[in-house]
């Protein structure tokens, strides 16, 4: 009835926790990405369906992952991410058919309440932070993109109640250091699509970014937690749009 599907390199601080709180699915599929640590030792505690395939970007190792499926529904699950008791439910309720929607359905959108430095965020635009995760095998498929990919659906789409719980970040170096490699395909990203850099999209988009997050979406509620963020987004976007500018000059 339900697939997950995981894609994992050098996870072995989270794996662990991902699985257990997916491991009453029907099926769990992983594809790794050469691991040089415990990942897949921890893996096959839980499936044997491991696949070890070279990285390829996100959106192409989660479509491989949804490829080797074999049952109707998938939920595609993060290495950070744990499924809620109250969540299966809702998703069960959903594969068997049983839901409130009787199978009118393709897709769904989950939302995800966002840790930070083992703190909740509930402002800022961290919370409900809706994602498309669970969707027929047959209907989904993620867009081709460098960084941030997600699922297009061909069919009909509904939201669930219960969360994701999702533990992003560690703490500021653990930000610190994924900005850099999700800040170049970004860039990279937008380089495709034809966009250019100026001197406005390096000084004011920062800028914006940080009011966005602490005024407008209220990250101002998260006290210190929120100054922080706001900072470390606004300096993504400095970061992502110095390199486009860096990009276009090459």
């Amino acid at each position: 009835m339900l697939s997950v599907a995981i894609i994992t390199y050098n996870e072995e601080d989270n794996i662990r926790g991902a699985l257990e709180s997916v491991k009453w699915a029907d099926e769990i599929v992983v594809v790794d990405s050469f691991s040089t640590d415990r990942t897949q030792e921890i893996c096959r505690q839980y499936t044997d369906k491991i696949y070890s395939v070279e990285w390829s970007g996100f959106a192409e190792q989660k479509n491989r992952a949804v490829s080797l499926t074999r049952y109707p529904w998938v939920l595609v699950l993060d290495a950070d991410e744990r499924v809620t008791d109250a969540l299966r439910d809702e998703i069960l309720s959903i594969v068997k058919n049983t839901g409130p929607d009787k199978g009118l359905m393709d897709g769904y959108y989950i939302p995800r309440k966002n840790h930070f430095s083992g703190r909740w965020i509930r402002h800022g635009g961290w919370w409900p932070d809706y994602t498309l995760r669970l969707f027929r095998q047959e209907k989904g498929l993620f867009e081709r993109r460098e960084v941030h990919e997600v699922i297009k659906i061909n069919g009909k789409a509904g939201y669930l109640k219960n969360p994701l719980e999702h533990y992003t970040y560690k703490n500021i170096e653990d930000y610190l250091k994924r900005m850099d490699n999700y800040s170049t395909l970004a860039a990279k990203e937008l380089f495709k699509n034809g966009q250019r850099a100026n001197i406005i999209d390096i000084t004011l988009r920062p800028l914006f970014t940080f009011c966005r997050m602490f005024f407008l979406r209220l990250g101002i509620l998260d006290g210190v937690y929120g100054v922080i963020l706001a900072v470390l987004y606004s300096l993504y976007t400095f970061s992502k749009y110095s390199k486009l500018w860096e990009m276009q000059k090459r």
